[in-house]
């Protein structure tokens, strides 16, 4: 049966035998089927698919950050009161591991500022979960980085968002901050880390994307992540930054180039159209909102309207610093608090995450769009822009019209900062 079952599996999906030996064969592999496979135990075959427990969880570990970004999702600066503390966060690793999760991404704040980040982190690498960190890699000296690749981390991912010390500290608001932040990334590339350089783009450093990309590549780095600019937290303030639907589109087909090129980086975007310009574009199969590479022989792509699109609070969501789950770190919207609740009941029994997960309940042109389940717009900036999880992304080219009814001028505009 297993063997019959290898070879379907690779006959569908042109992926060899070998190589899903290879994936059986790891625990970072097994943790994840066994999510899928608990996942249609409990919802059956949905689209888009719903896990039992989501691939990664973003912590954000701490509050408290050695910078002012300016478009910090979090408004960090110092500690909140009542953080998780090392035991609670320790059992929380443990509950995560227990149900299922993959992947934990240590972010913040800047979660290096807190002593126990190690001791926690190698807590979950101990129970077999995928470690990652997310810093502004100000800290990261060569010591620094030896004892993050101690703890078990594995994936290493570093903001930068400028091509020069000028526009990156204009965006972080420390003078100096760019030559230590490019410090930290040549220190993870050194140690061995996977390495990625995550950039938010704004309309601050859309031109500078082709300057940071060849930063990115002289660096040595795996990757390049241009993240969408969402305006919550501390970017509220910075709404007029965003950059306008075409200059998306354009900006995710010179990412997928990059990639098809080989050459360097692999450059990516948390944008989930970035599915629907591969289709159009005849240039890639979609394979979940990160990616969409080169066509994958076989019929890979009927994966992609269950695993594609949008994956707040079904395939990720994120533990704030004193335990409350939201479904996406850019969506400030509380289901529940591991301190009272268990985190697998708060996940399966929200509401709110209940209904992110019905891709019908959309509005606007992403209501009838044919590439719904490969992309479904951002929740996140739906929930930003029009106070709504189900709103339309004014970032798509679809809903252009939406994006022009925020406008004052020629710049987007929060319907709450608007005047008259």
């Amino acid at each position: 049966m297993v063997g019959l079952t290898l070879r379907r599996s690779s006959d569908l999906f042109g992926v060899s035998e070998d190589d899903i030996k290879k994936g059986l064969s790891e625990t970072v592999f097994l943790r994840g089927l066994q999510n899928v496979l608990s996942g249609i135990a409990r919802y059956g075959i949905t689209m888009p698919q719903i896990v039992n427990a989501p691939f990664m969880v973003v912590w954000d570990f701490t509050h408290r950050c050695n910078l002012r970004c300016a478009h910090c999702y979090q408004d960090a600066q110092k500690a909140l009161p009542h953080e998780l503390d090392t035991d609670e966060a320790k059992r929380l690793v443990e509950e995560l591991a227990d149900a299922g999760v993959v992947v934990i991404a240590f972010s913040g704040g800047e979660p290096l500022m807190r002593k126990d980040f190690f001791e926690v982190a190698a807590h979950a690498h101990k129970h077999d979960i995928y470690v990652a960190l997310a810093s502004n890699g100000t800290l990261i000296t060569p010591e620094m980085a030896g004892r993050i690749k101690d703890a078990g981390v594995e994936y290493v991912e570093i903001s930068v968002d400028g091509k020069d010390a000028a526009s990156h500290d204009a965006m972080r608001g420390i003078p100096g901050a760019f030559d230590r932040t490019i410090a930290g990334v040549r220190n993870s590339v050194a140690a061995g880390f996977y390495t990625c350089i995550a950039t938010t783009v704004t309309r601050a450093n859309y031109a500078e994307v082709p300057d940071i990309y060849a930063l990115a590549s002289d660096l040595g780095v795996n990757r390049l992540m241009c993240f969408n600019f969402i305006p919550t937290g501390r970017g509220v303030d910075m709404a007029g930054q965003d950059i306008s639907p075409e200059e998306r589109r354009d900006l995710m087909r010179y990412l997928m180039a990059r990639t098809r090129e080989g050459k360097g980086p692999e450059a990516l975007t948390t944008a989930p159209q970035i599915a629907a310009v591969a289709v159009a574009d005849e240039k890639g199969v979609p394979v979940g909102h990160f990616y969409a590479g080169e066509a994958i022989e076989g019929k890979t792509g009927l994966l992609a309207d269950f695993i594609g699109g949008c994956g707040a609070g079904r395939l990720y969501c994120s533990i704030e610093p004193e335990g409350n789950v939201q479904p996406c770190v850019f969506m400030p919207i509380v289901v529940g608090n591991v301190r009272d609740t268990p985190f697998l009941e708060i996940w399966h029994s929200a509401e709110v995450l209940q209904k992110l997960r019905d891709r019908s309940l959309l509005s606007g042109a992403c209501a009838d769009c044919g590439n719904k389940y490969i992309c479904g717009g951002c929740r996140a900036r739906g929930w930003a822009y029009f106070g709504d999880i189900h709103a339309p992304d004014p970032g798509c080219i679809n809903n252009r019209d939406y994006w022009e009814s925020l406008l004052v001028g020629e710049v987007p505009v929060l319907p709450s900062q608007k005047k008259g």
